[in-house]
Order: C-alpha cells, then sequence, then structure tokens
C-alpha cells in the first residue's frame, strides 16, 4: 500500500531525483536504509560515556536510534552553545524526521489560549504547564497529562502547517531543527520519553505534511485504511516500532519509484511525489544532550529557561510572534528569572504561579490571602509585583525587556499579558478592545514610586472600608485604583479613547490618554473615588456602574460602555459638576496637567531614545552620531535642566 498522498500537480518534465544524503563513499547507487541496531551500539556507548553528555540512557537510544547515519556519532564533536545562564551542548547529524516530535508548546497562542487560572476557562486549547527541569538531566520535564500534550502538539502542528509551509521535498532540508529530550510524568500507556524540537516546527510539519500512515499502525486492526499523519501518531508508538515504521515508509517510497516505470503523466507524478517524500523523510538537526549553569550549585534547574530563551531568539526569520505573544514569552521569562534570583519573597512558589497562571491557582491564590474566584484580584497581584521597585527585580527585568533603564511603560506588556490570562475564556470580540485599552497606557508612574500590597477586597464591606481608607493612605488610593481599572476594562466600561467620545458628552474635550492616566486622574478627586468603587462593586454584581450627578450616585439605564467611557474620560479632564455644567479648571488643576504633560513626555521620549539605541545594537550601527545631528537635542535638555531647577526645590541629602 502507498503511504503517498498524490496531488493533482503540474506536468513537471524533469522529473524530481532522490538526492544522496550520503557523508562517504558514493559510488554505489543510493538508497535510503534505517540501519539495523548492530550498527548502533558503539554510538550508544560513546554518548554514554562522555563527560559532557548529562541526558539518560533512554534519550542517547532515541538520538542514535534516529540517526540516518549511526556511525558519524561513535566520535561525534560536541559544540558548546553561550545561552543567558550558561552554556548548552548540542551535537548536530542527520536525523529521520519522523524519530523527531515537534515542540510540546503554545508559546505562539499565548495570546489566544484558555488559562487556568481563568476560573471560565474549559479544557478546549488549555495552555500546558511550563516544563520544569530534570534533577540531573539536560531534559524538560512535562506533567501533564498525556492526552493533553498530544492534543495540543497536534493543534500546534496544524496550525504552522496551514499558517507557514515551507518548501520541501524538491530538495532536503538544510537548515538545522534544534531538538531536547523530554520526559513525561503522566505517560499513561505511551512511551514516558521523546525528542522535541525547540525551533524548527514549520519545517517539520510541511516535511511531513503529505504522508499518509496505515490505520494498523496506530490501532490494531486488519483494516488497509490510510489516514493524515499526525504527531500524536508517532508519539504513541515505542521507540523499536517507530523505527519500523520509518522502515516501512522509505521501503514503499522506493517500491513506488520503481513500479512506477513509463512516461505518462501519472507514472512521472508518482515518482516525483516517491522522491519528495524520500528527500524530506530525513532533517538536519542539533540536540541538546548537556548544560553547565554559570552558577554551579544550581545544578539544571535553570536548564528550562536556558532551552526556552531559544526559541524567540531563534524564531525570528520566518514567520516572528505576534507582540502579544512576544509579551506572553517575556513575561514567563521575567517571572522565572525573578524566581531562581530569590526576588518573589517568602512564598515564592505561589507567588510564581499565580503570576504565571498556567496551572490551577485556587490553592495558590489562598496562601497569599487571595480568593481565587476574583479575576480583577490577579490581575490587580501582577500589577502589583511588576510594578515593584527593587533595584534587584528591576534589574532582571530590564535585561530581559532588553532595556537601558527601566521606565514604568516598559512593563505594561508583560503585565497585560499576564493579567488577562484570568480572562483568557472571554470571546474575541470582547477580548480584541480589552487588550487595546490596556495596551494603550494602563500603568502610572505612582504604582513604582510607592510600595503597596493586594488585600483581598472580595465583598462590598472591603471594597467600602478600602474607599474610606483611600482618602487620606496612598497605598490605599492605588489599590482601589487598579481594582478599579481591571474591572472596568474587562468589562467594557473604560474604552481605548474613540472617535466618537466628545460627541456622546455634547462636543466637551475628553481626557484622550490610557486608561491608567484617566483611572490616577479621577482617583485623585473625592467624586472619582466614590465612582470608582461602586463601579467595582455593581460591576462584580453583574451591574451596570452608576454615574455621579446632583452629589450622588444615580442609575443611567440608558447608557452602554461607551457613554460611561467617554464621561469618565470627561470627568478626568473637567472634574465631576452637576448636570449640564462643567466647572472650568481652576489654576492649580491647570498647573497639575501641565506638569502631568511634560512628566509623560520625559516618559515618551526616554522610551524613544531605548528604541534607537536597541535598533542600532540590532543593525550592528557602531558608528557615532555627528555632534550637528545632535547639538540641538543637547543644548535643548541643557535648557529644560536649568528651568526645571529654576521652580523646584534643591534634592534632599
Amino acid at each position: 500500500m502507498s503511504t503517498i498522498d498524490i496531488p493533482d500537480e503540474h506536468d513537471d518534465i524533469d522529473g524530481i531525483d532522490v538526492i544522496d544524503i550520503r557523508s562517504g563513499d558514493r559510488s554505489t547507487p543510493f538508497e535510503h536504509r534505517v540501519e539495523p541496531v548492530s550498527k548502533t551500539t558503539k554510538a550508544i556507548k560513546f554518548l554514554e560515556n562522555h563527560p559532557d553528555v548529562h541526558i539518560s540512557p533512554a534519550a542517547v537510544r532515541r538520538i542514535v536510534f534516529g540517526a540516518v547515519e549511526p556511525g558519524l556519532l561513535e566520535d561525534v564533536r560536541l559544540e558548546r552553545h553561550r545561552v543567558e545562564t550558561g552554556w548548552l551542548s548540542v551535537i548536530t547529524y542527520r536525523a529521520y524526521t519522523l524519530l523527531l516530535s515537534p515542540a510540546i508548546e503554545n508559546d505562539r497562542l499565548l495570546d489566544k489560549a484558555h488559562y487556568a487560572a481563568d476560573p471560565g476557562a474549559s479544557d478546549d486549547q488549555r495552555v500546558l504547564a511550563m516544563p520544569t527541569a530534570h534533577e540531573t538531566d539536560a531534559t524538560l520535564v512535562y506533567a501533564d497529562a498525556m492526552d493533553d500534550l498530544l492534543a495540543a502538539i497536534d493543534r500546534a502542528s496544524m496550525r504552522v502547517r496551514g499558517n507557514n509551509p515551507q518548501e520541501v521535498g524538491r530538495r532536503i532540508v538544510e537548515r538545522p531543527l534544534t531538538a531536547v529530550p523530554a520526559t513525561f510524568l503522566k505517560p499513561g500507556r505511551y512511551p514516558d520519553d521523546d525528542l522535541n524540537i525547540v525551533d524548527g516546527n514549520s519545517r517539520w510539519a510541511s516535511c511531513t505534511a503529505g504522508i499518509k500512515i496505515p490505520v494498523s499502525s496506530i490501532n490494531p486492526t486488519t483494516a488497509k485504511d490510510t489516514v493524515p499523519l499526525l504527531p500524536s501518531h508517532l508519539m504513541r508508538l515505542p521507540l523499536a516500532e517507530r523505527r519500523d515504521l520509518v522502515r516501512e515508509i522509505v521501503k514503499n517510497a522506493h517500491r513506488d519509484i520503481n513500479a512506477a516505470t513509463g512516461t505518462s503523466k501519472a507514472a512521472r507524478a508518482k515518482r516525483d511525489q516517491a522522491a519528495k517524500l524520500l528527500n524530506a523523510i530525513t532533517v538536519p538537526v542539533q540536540v541538546i544532550v548537556g548544560y553547565t549553569d554559570d552558577k554551579p550549585d544550581m545544578g539544571m534547574r535553570r536548564f528550562p529557561v536556558a532551552v526556552r530563551s531559544l526559541l524567540m531568539r531563534m524564531n525570528i526569520g520566518v514567520k516572528p510572534f505576534d507582540a502579544s505573544s512576544q509579551n506572553g514569552v517575556t513575561a514567563e521569562e521575567i517571572v522565572t528569572a525573578l524566581f531562581d534570583a530569590g526576588e518573589l519573597g517568602e512564598n515564592a512558589e505561589a507567588v510564581r504561579e499565580v503570576l504565571l497562571g498556567r496551572v490551577d491557582v485556587t490553592d495558590a491564590m489562598k496562601a497569599l490571602g487571595l480568593n481565587p474566584a476574583f479575576r480583577d484580584l490577579r490581575f490587580t497581584f501582577v500589577v502589583q509585583q511588576l510594578t515593584r521597585k527593587e533595584p534587584r527585580l528591576n534589574a532582571i527585568m530590564a535585561a530581559k525587556l532588553d532595556k537601558r533603564r527601566l521606565q514604568v511603560t516598559h512593563r505594561s506588556g508583560p503585565i497585560v499579558e499576564l493579567g488577562l490570562r484570568s480572562y483568557s475564556s472571554l470571546p474575541k470580540e470582547k477580548m480584541a478592545p480589552v487588550r487595546t485599552a490596556l495596551d494603550t497606557g494602563c500603568l502610572w508612574q505612582a504604582l513604582a514610586d510607592h510600595e503597596w500590597t493586594v488585600e483581598n477586597i472580595d465583598n462590598d464591606q472591603a471594597v467600602d472600608d478600602l474607599l474610606k481608607r483611600a482618602d487620606n493612605d496612598i497605598p490605599a488610593r492605588l489599590l482601589l485604583g487598579v481594582i478599579a481599572m481591571v474591572t472596568l476594562v474587562t468589562s467594557g466600561y473604560l474604552l481605548a479613547p474613540g472617535g466618537s467620545a466628545e460627541q456622546i458628552v455634547g462636543g466637551i474635550k475628553v481626557m484622550r490618554t490610557g486608561v491608567g492616566t484617566v483611572i490616577k486622574t479621577v482617583l485623585d478627586k473625592k467624586e472619582g473615588r466614590q465612582v470608582l468603587a461602586d463601579a467595582i462593586k455593581r460591576i462584580r454584581a453583574n451591574q451596570r456602574p452608576r454615574w455621579w450627578a446632583d452629589g450622588q450616585l444615580i442609575e443611567r439605564d440608558d447608557w452602554k460602555g461607551s457613554d460611561f467611557n467617554a464621561h469618565l474620560r470627561l470627568a478626568a479632564n473637567h472634574g465631576f459638576a452637576p448636570e449640564g455644567y462643567q466647572n472650568d479648571p481652576t489654576a492649580t488643576e491647570l498647573e497639575d496637567k501641565a506638569l502631568t504633560a511634560f512628566q509623560a513626555s520625559l516618559t515618551t521620549a526616554a522610551a524613544n531614545l531605548d528604541d534607537l539605541i536597541a535598533m542600532r545594537k540590532k543593525n550592528g550601527t557602531d558608528t557615532e552620531l555627528s555632534w550637528i545631528v545632535v547639538e540641538p537635542s543637547f543644548k535643548q535638555l541643557k535648557f529644560m535642566d536649568k528651568d526645571l531647577a529654576r521652580i523646584s526645590e534643591d534634592e534632599p541629602r
């Protein structure tokens, strides 16, 4: 039975040749051949005894059994690759494609996956738990149930196969894939280890796109039907049976070439398809077989971090991550680095689980004194943890974000992606405006300038008590503001500034800034704090928020989310006044607004300078800017420094 799916293709007169991939003598005709186990003994012994190979005997066998020429591994040279936390030991060889498996990750889907931290999340497209480190081996350990792992791998493979097809078959794959040994804690009836790709999933998916396998290879049956190959089909098979499947596919492909004689279009098409399959049945691969941490006492603890850091840095060519997925990966790197550095406090394990949100956070939230049923509390906790101003924490965050110095705006992307994991089950049409509103600026400087903590504000009385303290206590005010912001944005009552905002409020200018600045400004008004506190209580109870008018909170049943958004932005600009009348801002208020605008422009300017420096670094630019070009900027900064000093107190000694 043929294992090749033959589509209706164009007439290729020249035909496709099977490419000779042998490294040695080529005097005899080439034919793919899966080497017998007897040819692997010396290579297995060499790798098992090598001092820089830190993997299990089972992982060594997977590597050698999957090698096209296992004899080349008998004295293979190990290369050392530098990563952020240490050195990876790598070997490079040519492997049979089907003896590798795609990556076990959802990283390209981090902004779309469902998270266990979300009380409303379903099992559909549930994100996987992050792999942990093996105690002694350079191996990734996965704790999810095997059925969940297989479903995620199939889903990711089908996505890259459709979204990022590669041209393979007419030529062999020449750019190496990168793989790492993996082991599974809950294998069930399946093998408990594999060799999984870190980089090269698109190439793997395209290599296997046209392969169909007998149903009997998956389930015991006498049926001769075939089905399209999925990664889960391969990962279900014991290693010996997986090699036998490769051997059968190779044998059938050669049989198709030999049997399809003649010059007819059908005969040539069958030969070409068989040749394509044989050219795609092998790939170059570099496998991580060891890891040495810069801090010997860390052992293998940071091995997953070292491997994970390759993901964004290697996937930069054909199809880079979306910005939201990049922020998600960066956020996880930040949290992991903070945990490893001991910067997450006494209850570090619970803090890490709550921040990442990949596993059920019920117990972790309770350990931190927070009610796990309240999504806004977890989001607020994310904001609080990642706006802390400890020097070591800031240094780690700046390094992961590739920033020269850390500004409050730099923290926004990772905070948004981690926080929204509590709302991952929201429909796509509702999530889009939420992410847009938060991305426009959800933070304000006071969150990093003051120490504040997250309290368990999980009932109306707790909100009322917090409101009372917020009049005179800055930490309480910040906590009230963040909970209100999260609640209003995720429910659609505080949005990015729309074009119709002024029309809604009668043509009066509203505050067209990020949601964080709006909340910060409203929070500084007593009426504003009452509106925000009342909104928290009512939205949690699935009621519309009320508005301040005639000295009290009143219901606006005819208001939509855009109406509340426009009026809140109006109040940020003009304050809360009786219905139909807006007080002109006082001289003091105008000065405060002017100072805020000036400080915001400095933050933007500093971020733009960071972007310029990062761009020069990326482009390899080492020539200095001419003085003529930068002289106006230096003079402007010098004059601004003197002008600001004239209206400011002296710096405390």
